[in-house]
C-alpha cells in the first residue's frame, strides 16, 4: 500500500528544543539584545513621526513586559522621560493578584505614568445588553474582556495624543491574530 505524505512513519525524530533562536547561550543572547534594539529603533521612529506618547495595557505578564521595556528605552533614547510612556492596568474576572501586584510594581519600578481603568461594570453591562450570562466562562466572556481592553486603550491614547503599542507575540501572529 502507498501511504500518505502527511502518515507517520513510527519513527522518531529529534526536535531543537530552541527551533526558531541559537542554540549557544552567547549567540541567544546576542540576537535577543539586536530584537530589542531593532524594536527600540522602530518605536522611536514611530514617536517622531507622530510625536505621540506610547500607551500599553500591562497585564503583569511577559508580552506586556517586554512592550513596557521596550517604550521605555525608546523614550529615553529621545531625551524624555518614563513619564512619557503611558500604561494602563484593566483589572477584571480573570486578574489575579500576582498579576495585579506585578503590573503595579513595573510601572512604578519605570517610572512611567501609570494608570488603572477597571472594565469589569463595563463587560458586566454588555453580557447584559447581550444576554450573556456572566457565569459562562466560553468565547464570548474572554472575547468580551479583550474588546473592552481594546477599547479603553484605544480611547485612551486617542484622548491624550499617543498611540497604542501593540503586546502581541509572534505565536499569536503566526496564529492570525494577537493581542492589540
Amino acid at each position: 500500500t502507498t501511504r500518505s505524505k502527511y502518515e507517520s512513519t513510527g519513527k522518531s525524530i529529534k526536535l531543537n528544543k530552541l527551533p526558531f533562536v541559537p542554540e549557544k547561550k552567547v549567540d541567544r543572547q546576542k540576537i535577543c539584545k539586536e530584537i530589542f534594539s531593532l524594536q527600540v529603533t522602530s518605536l522611536k521612529r514611530r514617536i517622531m513621526k507622530t510625536s505621540g506618547r506610547p500607551v500599553i495595557g500591562i497585564s503583569g505578564g511577559l508580552d506586556s513586559t517586554l512592550a513596557l521595556l521596550v517604550a521605555v528605552k525608546a523614550v529615553k533614547e529621545l531625551g524624555k522621560a518614563p513619564s512619557e510612556v503611558v500604561g494602563i492596568t484593566m483589572p477584571c474576572f480573570g486578574t489575579s493578584d500576582r498579576t495585579y501586584n506585578n503590573s503595579w510594581l513595573l510601572m512604578e519600578t519605570l517610572g512611567i505614568t501609570a494608570k488603572e481603568i477597571s472594565i469589569k461594570d463595563a463587560c458586566l453591562q454588555h453580557f447584559e445588553d447581550i444576554g450573556q450570562d456572566k457565569n459562562d466562562y466560553d468565547l464570548t466572556f474572554e472575547n468580551a474582556q479583550a474588546r473592552e481592553r481594546t477599547q479603553v486603550l484605544m480611547d485612551y491614547s486617542g484622548k491624550i495624543g499617543g498611540f497604542v503599542v501593540g503586546t502581541g507575540d509572534l505565536s499569536e501572529l503566526a496564529l492570525g491574530w494577537c493581542t492589540y
